[in-house]
């Protein structure tokens, strides 16, 4: 599928790099990108992609919702919400393959939520997130109120979100925002060679651990349990766990095919 203000490639290794393509507006997001960003990263596994690759066009990652885009301001925000950002948050961590972001620059309000709603976070040394909203009188949106406390902790999730200050790459690093911070000039080969590695990976198991991962979070121990026991049972019966087992009895490294 086309698309005007995302673009979609997948690479040999099976990425599928999904890139923020406004850059004359710092990649901001109005309705149109969103719904094209839940489109493409729907479309990705059904074209072959193992891994998703997030990333900005330009100086940035992406400066948040387009509040210059016209039409005056709506009375319900909230309407916008449920129309095009909940879907797509909703849509990622519903996808079956790792994501990987690639922060470039400034990822501010919902691209800043954008960003760390992936698996697995780089970010260029000069790059920023900003929880910006108090300094408008809103609230963090686009599932921030869920992911900073986990991420980060309250103390400094709150921080965050009511002094409206930014948080430099090498300080989320720090605070366990994010996995990783590369040089300005390496973050492209960085990124890229790690969404190649997870590509190449048992991606049914990786699918299964992200899954995992974000319901634990709202499960007591013995309903986690229960969750592994499931999940455990379905990898078990993958042809990458077959095979890897075979590799691993052959003396030689296992190749996996995702399924």
């Amino acid at each position: 599928m086309a698309y005007q203000h995302v673009r979609l490639e997948i690479s040999p290794a099976a990425v599928a790099t999904l890139t923020l393509a406004r850059p004359e507006t710092l990649n901001a997001l109005n309705a149109d990108m969103l719904g094209e960003l839940r489109e493409a990263a729907e479309e990705a596994p059904g074209l072959g992609a193992r891994c998703l690759l997030l990333t900005g066009e330009g100086r940035g990652f992406s400066s948040g919702a387009d509040l210059a885009g016209g039409g005056g301001l709506p009375d319900d925000l909230g309407a916008a919400l449920e129309a095009s950002f909940n879907p797509l948050v909703e849509a990622l961590f519903a996808l079956p393959i790792p994501i990987v972001a690639a922060v470039n620059g400034p990822a501010a309000g919902a691209g800043c939520s954008l960003a760390l709603a992936a698996d697995i976070v780089i970010a260029a040394r000069s790059a920023y997130f900003l929880q910006a909203f108090v300094n408008i009188g809103l609230i963090p949106d686009a599932g921030a109120t869920w992911l900073l406390p986990r991420l980060a902790g309250r103390a400094r999730a709150m921080e965050m979100m009511m002094l409206g200050e930014r948080i430099p790459a090498e300080q989320a690093r720090d605070w366990g925002m994010i996995a990783r911070m590369a040089e300005d000039e390496d973050l492209a080969e960085e990124s890229a060679a790690l969404a190649t590695q997870l590509a190449l990976g048992p991606t049914a198991a990786l699918g299964l651990i992200r899954r995992l991962a974000r319901d634990a979070q709202q499960l007591a121990l013995t309903d986690a349990l229960a969750a592994e026991r499931i999940a455990q049972r379905d990898a078990g019966r993958t042809e990458d766990f077959r095979n890897a087992v075979m590799a691993f009895l052959q003396k030689r490294q296992p190749r996996f095919e995702g399924r």
